[in-house]
């Protein structure tokens, strides 16, 4: 059982949707946080509301000296959970370059930078944490989301690759892939979204496997099965299935 209390944790994206709540969570469990966005207000809305001691660190993940002055302020920590995120939705017929750009630039670069920021400082004490949230839109590609899945991809990658490299020391990697999630990124789909989630239920789900040794957790289960499903198909029924 992991004992969470008197833990250092920071939480990049948490100032709304699922980081909100994840940090609800965790307070609640007697962690100590630092909490990132760009949106100083609302973080210190959070912190305020918050049971448990939380400091606020305002910070644009797609400015590379910020990350690394925001790593070096925020000092010693325990572990990092990356949420931030972008999203439109929008595929190959009607690309937007910026908006591609800036999904590539904070979804994926940006966790790049955190991992960069926080795993010499980790490797030095011989332990950590990094936890990196993907999607269940990373098992495989899908039409009219081309750049949102390919960051999701990329980011599986990342985690699956540290965990190899760490596998054998006390650094913890861990991925998340949620499905749909009540959001204010969600609210930009004009789709169905089977078995969407609210942020409390699905912050529950992501501290629970927080506390496991387990790599990754998808969810909802049920929903997950489609996806990680189709990595099993041949290319010819998997795009006459998902195209």
């Amino acid at each position: 059982m992991t004992e969470w209390r008197g833990k250092t944790y920071w939480l990049i994206g948490a100032s709304d949707g699922l980081g909100a709540a994840l940090a609800r969570r965790m307070s609640q469990a007697g962690v100590r946080l630092i909490l990132s966005a760009r949106s100083k207000d609302a973080l210190e809305d959070l912190a305020r509301a918050l049971p448990g001691p939380a400091r606020v660190l305002p910070l644009d993940v797609t400015k590379p000296e910020a990350v690394r002055r925001a790593a070096k302020d925020g000092g010693e920590i325990d572990g990092m959970v990356y949420l931030a995120g972008a999203y439109w939705p929008f595929g190959a017929d009607d690309w937007n370059d910026d908006q591609a750009q800036t999904m590539a630039d904070v979804n994926f670069g940006g966790a790049m930078r955190l991992v960069g920021a926080v795993l010499p400082g980790f490797k030095a004490r011989g332990q950590g944490h990094i936890v990196l949230t993907g999607s269940l839109t990373a098992y495989g590609g899908l039409p009219g989301a081309a750049p949102y899945v390919a960051t999701k991809a990329g980011i599986m990658a990342l985690a699956e690759s540290l965990r190899c490299d760490l596998r054998d020391s006390d650094i913890k990697v861990q991925l998340l892939n949620p499905g749909y999630i009540r959001t204010r990124l969600t609210e930009k789909n004009d789709f169905a979204m089977p078995g969407i989630m609210e942020p409390d239920d699905a912050a529950d789900i992501c501290f629970d496997h927080m506390a496991t040794s387990r790599f990754s957790r998808a969810f909802p289960t049920w929903f997950s099965l489609v996806f990680r499903g189709a990595r099993l198909l041949p290319n010819w029924a998997y795009f006459r299935l998902f195209g």
